[in-house]
C-alpha cells in the first residue's frame, strides 16, 4: 500500500509539473498570478541567498515572471520548478554581478563564489566563454554521480546558494562536517577537471 501511495503521489506531482507549464504555455492571463502564488517563496529564498536585499530580491522576482512569461513558449521545460530556480538565479547573479561593480558585496554569495574560485578560475577570456558549456557539462556529470546526500549538499551549496548554517540544519550535520564535506567535494571536482584537462594543475 505504501509504495502505490508513492507511486501516485508521484504522479500527481508530475501532473501538477505540466498543468503549471501548460497554463503559461497557452497564454492563460492567469498564469503569473498562479505561479507567483505557487512559487513565490521558493523563488525569493533562490533570489535572496544570492542578493540579500529585499528590494533587489523584488526586482529580481518581477524579471523573473517577465522572462518566464516570454520564453514559454517555445520552450517547454520538462521540470517546471526546476526552470523557474534556474531563470530566478541567473537574473539574481546578473544583478549581484552589477552591484559589485560599484561595490563589493558580502554575505553568502561571497563565500559561495570565493569556495568556488579554488577549483574554478576567474576568467573573462573569450577563449573561456567558448570553454563555458563544455564547463557546465562536466559539473553536471559530476554532480550526476556523486551519492544522493553528496549531489544534494553541492547543489543546495552552489546551485541555491545556501549558508553552511541551512545545509546543517536541512541534513542534521554539525555545521564543521558540512564544511568538510564541501571541502571534499570541490577537491574532487578540481581533480576531474584537470582530468579533463579543463584546468593546470
Amino acid at each position: 500500500m505504501e509504495s502505490n501511495k508513492y507511486f501516485y503521489v508521484r504522479i500527481r506531482r508530475k501532473y501538477e509539473r505540466r498543468r503549471d507549464c501548460g497554463v503559461v504555455f497557452l497564454r492563460d492571463e492567469k498564469a503569473i498570478n498562479e505561479t507567483s502564488r505557487k512559487y513565490g517563496n521558493y523563488c525569493q529564498a533562490i533570489a535572496n541567498n544570492i542578493l540579500g536585499n529585499m528590494q533587489d530580491v523584488d526586482e529580481c522576482i518581477d524579471d523573473t515572471y517577465f522572462k518566464l512569461w516570454n520564453s514559454i513558449p517555445p520552450v517547454r521545460p520538462r521540470i517546471f520548478k526546476v526552470y523557474l530556480a534556474k531563470i530566478t538565479r541567473n537574473i539574481a547573479f546578473n544583478m549581484f554581478e552589477k552591484r559589485c561593480t560599484r561595490k563589493r558585496g558580502g554575505g553568502t554569495i561571497m563565500e559561495v563564489l570565493d569556495e568556488l574560485y579554488e577549483c574554478i578560475p576567474d576568467e573573462n577570456s573569450v577563449e573561456h566563454r567558448v570553454l563555458e558549456k563544455e564547463l557546465c557539462a562536466i559539473i553536471r556529470d559530476y554532480v550526476r554521480n556523486l551519492s544522493d546526500r553528496d549531489a544534494d549538499i553541492f547543489t543546495c551549496r552552489y546551485f541555491y546558494t545556501e549558508s553552511i548554517d541551512e545545509i546543517a540544519a536541512k541534513f542534521g550535520l554539525k555545521k564543521n562536517n558540512v564544511s568538510v564535506i564541501l571541502k571534499r567535494l570541490r577537491d574532487k571536482l578540481a581533480n576531474r577537471l584537470m582530468k579533463e584537462e579543463y584546468l593546470i594543475s
